[in-house]
């Protein structure tokens, strides 16, 4: 729980997972619902940060199988129209009629998708690092001819270490897929490592020289690897360019669209292409910024995109 929390509590489904979720700031505030990573990341610790808690009133809570919601793990009714089922209860459950929507990478996934399923309930949109899972954006982040293995060929040799080739997008997805829908713990914990490795190895422009060179697997490590590699074969549970195709139904939303210029995660090609398809949006490509909204750069549009809206509303 972030120290500005003032609630804290969990929201029973109909189909048995209990979904965590915290409020902080204003209760009379700005509603804006902050729509995590991953999936499978939980909330991260200073989310709360980007925010005049005087201004706004915070919600966050965790998807489900991750951080606080329960189960763990859980794979069962967990696909993205549950996730956004879990979002209109939420709003629902807090009497909230509308509320912006803050999110980050795949959170602008799910946030993209929750605006187009009921457009009426979002004030604007706030995102950051833009995924729109498209096939084009999974062989980016995941394929040995990617994008990012291409930038990053060492960081991807050791996360593909243990295949005997390293094959397609497909063989890198089989090769997980043996072990993460198998019964070996430990390959489990060893293969979340290697996929957490990869991603933060490629998420920022200069990584924290602090980072261990060792890891444990962490819940969090687990659920992050997990929870994608089953979104990711899953294609995100939506058809081919479904954003794009139905961004239309965003035309009366005010977003800022906020992207490292030089993301390695999410290609910067997807923020500029919902750019264009969405005139009621602007776009900033952040100079010498990776994926990581810890990047200074981001960070601080991240706050001002906050500011601004405040300013607007």
């Amino acid at each position: 729980m972030p120290p500005t929390c003032y609630l804290h509590d969990y929201m029973p489904t109909h189909d048995g997972h209990q979904i965590y979720y915290e409020l902080s700031g204003n209760p009379k505030g700005i509603p804006v619902l902050v729509i995590h990573g991953g999936p499978g990341a939980g909330l991260s610790p200073g989310y709360t940060d980007f925010f005049d808690l005087d201004s706004y009133h915070v919600i966050g809570f965790e998807q489900r199988g991750c951080g606080r919601s329960q189960p763990h793990l859980s794979l069962d009714n967990n696909t993205t129209h549950h996730l956004l089922d879990d979002i209109s209860q939420l709003r629902t459950t807090l009497g909230i009629k509308q509320w912006l929507l803050f999110g980050g990478s795949w959170g602008t996934t799910l946030a993209l998708l929750a605006a187009i399923r009921e457009p009426e309930t979002v004030s604007g949109m706030i995102l950051r690092g833009i995924f729109l899972a498209r096939q084009t954006d999974f062989h980016w982040f995941l394929a040995p001819d990617g994008g990012a293995a291409r930038i990053y060929p060492d960081a991807f040799a050791r996360f593909t270490e243990t295949m005997s080739t390293q094959g397609d997008l497909s063989e890198v997805l089989a090769h997980y897929s043996a072990i993460f829908s198998g019964h070996q713990q430990s390959l489990k914990a060893v293969a979340a490592i290697r996929w957490y490795q990869w991603e933060e190895a490629i998420a920022r422009v200069f990584p924290h020289s602090s980072e261990p060179t060792s890891l444990t697997c962490s819940p969090l490590l687990m659920s992050l690897a997990v929870l994608e590699w089953h979104y990711i074969i899953n294609d995100c549970f939506i058809s081919e360019d479904y954003i794009l195709q139905n961004v239309h139904q965003l035309r009366s939303i005010p977003a800022k669209l906020i992207h490292g210029r030089c993301d390695t995660v999410c290609q910067p090609q997807g923020a500029y292409l919902l750019h264009q398809h969405w005139p009621n949006s602007d776009l900033l490509l952040v100079e010498g910024a990776g994926h990581s909204s810890a990047d200074f750069g981001i960070a601080s549009a991240l706050r001002q995109a906050t500011n601004d809206f405040k300013a607007m509303y």
